[in-house]
């Protein structure tokens, strides 16, 4: 669901933008300057989203965020994964 608008600006969900003008176009979540790589890490770390929403961000991103964040970063990998494989017949000959 990527959608542009004027000035660069990706919308790349519900919640989460790349903005030229907000941290160097890193993905953030709408309305804040929190990096979508920091709340990652957060749920890397283990922590709960409830702690990651209301004790770590102080209630200014919703869990809907960090699952939608989760979901774009999955899809970026399988896109990565798929995208970097080599066809069989190559891999065959290695």
């Amino acid at each position: 669901m990527k959608r542009k608008r004027s000035g660069g600006r990706i919308e790349l969900g519900k919640h989460i933008v790349a903005d030229p003008e907000i941290c160097h176009g890193k993905p953030t979540f709408k309305g804040t300057r929190i990096m979508v790589w920091q709340v990652l890490d957060d749920v890397a770390d283990g922590r709960s989203w409830d702690f990651i929403c209301n004790e770590r961000w102080g209630g200014r991103i919703p869990l809907a965020a960090i699952a939608e964040a989760v979901r774009l970063a999955q899809e970026a990998l399988v896109e990565h994964y798929e995208s970097s494989r080599r066809p069989l017949e190559e891999t065959a000959l290695v």
